[in-house]
C-alpha cells in the first residue's frame, strides 16, 4: 500500500480521538547552541491556537488501525469493516520530519489500534517519539496515548520524550465500559493514570530531574454512546481532575456509523450537548464550581442556556449582586462577566466605585450581565423578575442541525 493511501486511512481513523489540544507544553527554541528542529515559537508555524495563545497544527494520525479489541463504539473495532492500514515507526517518522520541513505541521498527535499486545504497541508508539527526539532532535510538540495494560516501565519512557500523555477512559461508568468494550478494564486505566500522576509528582519534587510528559496528562470520553446523563459525565471528570490531576477531559460525541451493532444508538447526541459538557467543564477547572451545583439533579445540562447563566437562574439569592461589595470569586460567577474582568472590577474598586459604563468598556455582556448586578449607579429593573422570564429572555433558542438522517438516506 502506497504511504498517501496509509496516510488518508490512518489520518481519518483518528479523527474520533478530540483530546489532541497542545495547551501546556513548554516553549523551546530552535537557535540555541544545541541546534534542532520543530519548535513551537519559530515564524509561519501557525495553524491553530492553543489556550495559552500559540499556533500549533499537529499530525494526528494512528499508527494502526487494526485492532484486537472490540469495542462497539469505536470505528477501528476487531469486527469493523473500514480499511485497515499500518504505518512503520520508520513512516511516521519520516511523515512527520518532511512534514515540518515543509511547515505543514509543527507536532505529532499519535494513537493506535492494539495490534498483537498492549506492550508490543507501546513500544512502536515509544519507538516513534524516541527517534524523533534523539536521532532527529525534533522539538515540536509529542503527544503519545497511552495503551493502559501496557508495561509501566514503557508508560514512563513514553514520558521521557512526550509532551503530553492520555489514556481514554472513554465511558463515564464501569458498567458502560464492562457492557460496551469488554475486553478493557476501568481499573487497569485508572491505575495508568495513577502512574502517570506519581511520575508527574516525583518530577514537581525534583525540578532538575529527567523530563517526564511537561504538558501532563489528558483523557476523553464519548458522549452519547451508552444511557450516562450529564451528572454522571461530570461527577466521573471532576473525580478524574481530583484523583490523577488531569490536565483535561474531552468529550467526544458519539458518531455512529454504518453496520454498528445494535448495543450503541443509531443517532448521535446534540453536538450542542457536547459544547455544553466543555463549557460545564470550563467551570469546573476554573471558576471552582462543583458538579453538584451545576448538575444537583440527574439529568442532562440544559441546551437552551449555558450552564453559568443555568445556575444564576436556578440560585437567584446570590442576585443582584453588588459588584462593590463581592469578592472576586463570587463576580466571576455573574454570568456574562469572566475570571479577568472579575479581577479588573476588584483592581479599580481600589481607585473608585465602579459604574454602569466601567463594565462597557470593559466589554461585558451588558445584556446578559443586566438583570444580575447592582453598580454605584445603576440597579436592574428587571431584579424581581421570575427565572423563567429572565430565562426566555437571555436563552435564545437553539436548533440543532440534524444531517444523520440525510446521511443514511444517502
Amino acid at each position: 500500500m502506497k504511504l498517501s493511501d496509509k496516510l488518508e486511512i490512518l489520518a481519518d481513523a483518528a479523527k474520533y480521538d478530540a483530546s489532541c489540544a497542545s495547551s501546556g507544553a513548554p516553549k523551546r527554541a530552535s537557535d540555541g547552541n544545541d541546534g534542532g528542529i520543530g519548535a513551537t515559537t519559530g515564524m509561519g508555524i501557525c495553524h491553530s491556537y492553543t489556550p495559552d495563545g500559540r499556533c500549533v497544527s499537529l499530525l494526528k494520525i494512528l499508527l494502526t488501525n487494526f485492532c484486537v479489541y472490540d469495542c462497539q463504539y469505536c470505528v477501528n473495532r476487531r469486527t469493523s469493516n473500514v480499511p485497515r492500514a499500518r504505518f512503520s515507526v520508520a513512516e511516521v517518522v519520516k511523515l512527520t520530519h518532511d512534514f515540518y520541513l515543509r511547515n505543514y505541521i509543527d507536532g505529532l498527535f499519535l494513537s493506535s489500534g492494539i495490534i498483537q499486545s498492549s506492550d508490543y504497541t507501546m513500544e512502536q508508539l515509544v519507538a516513534v517519539a524516541r527517534t524523533l527526539r534523539e536521532v532527529h532532535h525534533f522539538k515540536g510538540y509529542i503527544h503519545l496515548k497511552t495503551i493502559p495494560d501496557a508495561d509501566p516501565l514503557l508508560i514512563a519512557e513514553a514520558g521521557r520524550y512526550a509532551d503530553r500523555l492520555s489514556v481514554n477512559i472513554e465511558l463515564p461508568t464501569h458498567d458502560s465500559v464492562t457492557r460496551l468494550a469488554p475486553e478493557k478494564n476501568v481499573h487497569t486505566i485508572k491505575l495508568a493514570m495513577g502512574s502517570i500522576r506519581r511520575k508527574l509528582d516525583e518530577k514537581a519534587e525534583e525540578p532538575k530531574g529527567p523530563s517526564f510528559a511537561p504538558a501532563g496528562q489528558s483523557t476523553q470520553m464519548i458522549v452519547g454512546a451508552d444511557a450516562s446523563d450529564d451528572q454522571t459525565i461530570l461527577n466521573t471528570a471532576e473525580t478524574l481532575y481530583g484523583s490523577y490531576k488531569l490536565k483535561r477531559v474531552y468529550y467526544s460525541a458519539f458518531s455512529p456509523i454504518p453496520q454498528s451493532p445494535d448495543s450503541v444508538p443509531l443517532a448521535p447526541p446534540p453536538l450542542l450537548r457536547e459544547h455544553r459538557l466543555y463549557q460545564a467543564d470550563f467551570l469546573l477547572r476554573g471558576y471552582g464550581f462543583t458538579a453538584g451545583e451545576l448538575m444537583p439533579a440527574a439529568g442532562n445540562l440544559a441546551l437552551d442556556v449555558d450552564p453559568k447563566l443555568a445556575w444564576a437562574l436556578a440560585n437567584r439569592e446570590h442576585f443582584p449582586m453588588d459588584l462593590n461589595r463581592a469578592d472576586a470569586e463570587m463576580i466571576a460567577r455573574v454570568p456574562g462577566i469572566g475570571l479577568r474582568n472579575a479581577k479588573r472590577i476588584v483592581d479599580l474598586r481600589r481607585l473608585r466605585r465602579v459604574r454602569w459604563e466601567d463594565l462597557s468598556r470593559l466589554r461585558c455582556s451588558m445584556k446578559k450581565i443586566a438583570p444580575f448586578v447592582v453598580t454605584a449607579d445603576y440597579k436592574p429593573a428587571q431584579g424581581l423578575a421570575s427565572s423563567d422570564l429572565l430565562r426566555r429572555h437571555l436563552g435564545a433558542p437553539q436548533e440543532q442541525m440534524n444531517l444523520w438522517p440525510e446521511l443514511k438516506a444517502a
